[in-house]
């Protein structure tokens, strides 16, 4: 079941050729440290295909142009690979019109636009934000910069012991009906926790309030479907999808857009600018302020085209099948302790080994050429939650993972024991 699409698969999902997928992927092929490379740090940053660089590259040699202004064919041509990049984006989430969707940074700015735009336009202070224990810092900072800036309320959903979202909990804060959003991420960047967004968001709409989910690991391995889900915000970044840095992605609905404020001002996200005053040009284009990310976007179109020509369900069963062996392999390290227990969770796994700091264990496993992110993941408060406070060891999974290389994480985690103890 897919619980984030809002449907159900009855059929299985076709079998995923790991190999022909790596083989798309330059960099799978080096050796590191004399080693060859086994990357599991695909929540931090995903590598990218042949084809997503090839786009870009011939973006940059035969196509490029700045958009929107150039009355010449070059610019239309420009112009025409940007906006289908858009439309490609909607396609992807299920929104309801190309228009729906703006181009930003990464998913930090467009929590960031959403913070500034939508929450100082149209909430009130003396409102609430809802976030949970378990968010990115950069679905936690903007919302701590709101309320210390425009008197808004700021609220912690907790998590249980096993790593999920308190319903009840979120229930309880919703109660009062002072609510104005509740901003949570899709999939935790730690623990991996898929969090049921349908659900969270029949009890915002319920209390009166919009819902943002931050989607930036969620879109990278399930199918989502945003009109399903009901959501009124959802973001994802562009280089956690085999595409580039420099672009991420914002849908909003449309009357949102329409109502919120700009973020940032200049050329491009006007209608008409006097020296008295300006007035602004409808969205998306009121959000997309300067030159905008024209080959990043080109660069996402191509990572866009490329996941779906695999197809989501393929991908999605194949990692279920990764975090399986994972669940049956990793525990059998002694003084191992994984973090996150969800019934609904995805291919990232957060892990201590007992007497050991987690940049030692990193750069042992990095000897043995294995990327693993060590850190506190930008997820302090939770790492406090989970009593980690000194950080943990992330490994985390993309389409091109093989179960082999989690035995031989697992290996290599036998090894340090030994090489600590």
């Amino acid at each position: 079941m897919v619980e984030a699409a809002g449907v159900t698969d009855s059929l299985p999902a076709p079998a995923l050729d790991v190999e022909r997928i790596r083989a798309d992927f330059p960099i799978l092929s080096t050796s590191h440290r004399g080693r060859p490379l086994v990357f599991l740090d695909s929540g931090a940053s995903a590598q990218k295909p042949r084809q997503v660089i090839r786009a870009m590259s011939r973006m940059m040699e035969e196509a490029y142009a700045n958009v929107h202004r150039g009355a010449y064919h070059l610019s239309e041509c420009a112009t025409a690979a940007y906006e289908a990049a858009r439309a490609a984006c909607a396609r992807f989430l299920n929104a309801p019109r190309a228009e729906d969707i703006v181009f930003t940074a990464n998913s930090t700015m467009a929590i960031n636009l959403v913070a500034h735009s939508f929450g100082r336009g149209m909430l009130r202070p003396g409102q609430a934000v809802v976030v949970s224990e378990m968010e990115h810092h950069a679905n936690l900072v903007p919302w701590q910069m709101l309320r210390d800036a425009h008197g808004v309320e700021l609220r912690i959903c907790r998590i249980t012991d096993a790593g999920e979202l308190d319903l009840d909990h979120l229930r309880d804060l919703l109660a009062d009906g002072r609510v104005g959003l509740v901003a949570v991420t899709h999939m935790s960047n730690v623990l991996g926790t898929v969090t049921p967004a349908g659900a969270i968001a029949r009890l915002a709409h319920e209390a009166g309030a919009r819902v943002l989910f931050d989607g930036s690991q969620a879109a990278v391995h399930r199918r989502v479907d945003v009109q399903a889900i009901d959501a009124d915000f959802y973001c994802f970044t562009g280089h956690k999808l085999y595409g580039p840095t420099g672009i991420g992605v914002l849908y909003a609905r449309s009357e949102l857009l329409a109502a919120m404020p700009p973020f940032l001002g200049g050329g491009d996200m006007i209608a008409s600018v006097t020296l008295e005053r300006a007035t602004w040009a409808d969205p998306p284009a009121k959000f997309e302020a300067g030159t905008p990310p024209i080959i990043e976007a080109v660069g996402l179109h191509a990572a866009i085209d490329y996941v779906e020509s695999i197809g989501m369900a393929a991908i999605e069963a194949h990692e279920h099948g990764l975090v399986q062996h994972a669940l049956a392999v990793l525990p059998r390290v002694p003084g191992l302790t994984l973090y996150g227990r969800a019934r609904d969770r995805g291919g990232v796994f957060a892990f201590a080994l007992e007497g050991v700091h987690a940049h030692d264990l990193a750069t042992l496993l990095d000897r043995a050429g294995i990327a693993v992110r060590a850190g506190r993941h930008c997820a302090e408060p939770l790492h406090a939650r989970l009593g980690a406070e000194a950080g943990t060891c992330r490994a985390s999974f993309g389409l091109y993972t093989r179960a082999a290389e989690i035995d031989y994480l697992a290996e290599a985690l036998h090894s340090a024991r030994r090489f600590f103890g």
